[in-house]
């Protein structure tokens, strides 16, 4: 009893102890030497006994259980005269299968733990919210902004000039004909920007991009291009 030593609060259940046992000496978990297993489990209980500690019920049941696991591997199987095809079924199976069922949860506990202790390090509070704050111009009163209101009051009632803005309409045949005679002009071949003649807004270069794929289509025109992002020339097909 010497040689042996026991922790208090290090095995959470009789499945821990075992799992403990078979890490402790790198034992396949597939392939349990139960004798081994056994033997070293009852050390256990009777070094509890030895102190004076209650020892669970649970505990007791697993030894129970490994003293019948042993028990049927050591019995003699009887001889079978005629080949059998379902393969006899392992003693040890179940507590290998409860085994693996546990350690999976408690890898999956670690884990939990793992991430709740990272998130200790964070402390988060719920969304606050901020009052908009102006800052007023200093210096004044509220004669002043009550004289600056008035001003711009009489401001907008006095200023009756207006502007009527009209919409520009150019329309793809119009710009299509634009085309036709400045190719005409330039001896059948210029440069597609020089075709924006009228405002150069936004419309006309719409107009103008419609109006020149038209014209391809109905086969008056070609294009040309030299190289990636170089200019491109019309050419007048007549």
């Amino acid at each position: 009893m010497s040689a042996y030593t026991i922790k208090l609060d290090t095995f959470e259940g009789p499945l821990d102890l075992l799992m403990h046992l078979i890490e402790k000496d790198k034992i396949d978990i597939y392939n349990i030497p139960i004798a081994g297993i056994t033997e070293q489990y009852l050390n256990f209980l009777h070094a509890m006994h030895a102190f004076d500690i209650e020892v669970a019920s649970e505990f007791l049941v697993m030894a129970a259980t490994l003293l019948h696991i042993k028990s049927c591997m050591l019995l003699p199987r009887p001889a079978i005269s005629e080949p059998v095809e379902m393969k006899e079924e392992d003693p040890r199976q179940e507590l290998v299968d409860r085994l693996l069922e546990y350690r999976k949860y408690k890898q999956a506990a670690a884990l939990l733990e793992q991430l709740a202790q990272e998130r200790e390090k964070f402390h988060t509070r719920l969304p606050q919210k901020l009052v908009k704050q102006l800052i007023l111009p200093e210096g004044l009163t509220v004669d002043d902004l009550l004289q600056a209101f008035a001003n711009v009051w009489e401001s907008t009632l006095n200023n009756d000039t207006y502007a009527v803005v009209t919409r520009e309409e150019i329309s793809v045949k119009d710009k299509m004909q634009d085309i036709i005679a400045l190719l005409r002009k330039s001896n059948g071949k210029m440069k597609f920007d020089k075709t924006i003649i009228r405002t150069g807004s936004r419309t006309e270069v719409i107009a103008a991009f419609l109006a020149l794929l038209e014209l391809l289509r109905l086969k008056r025109i070609s294009v040309s291009q030299e190289c990636e992002f170089a200019s491109i020339y019309l050419v007048l097909k007549e």
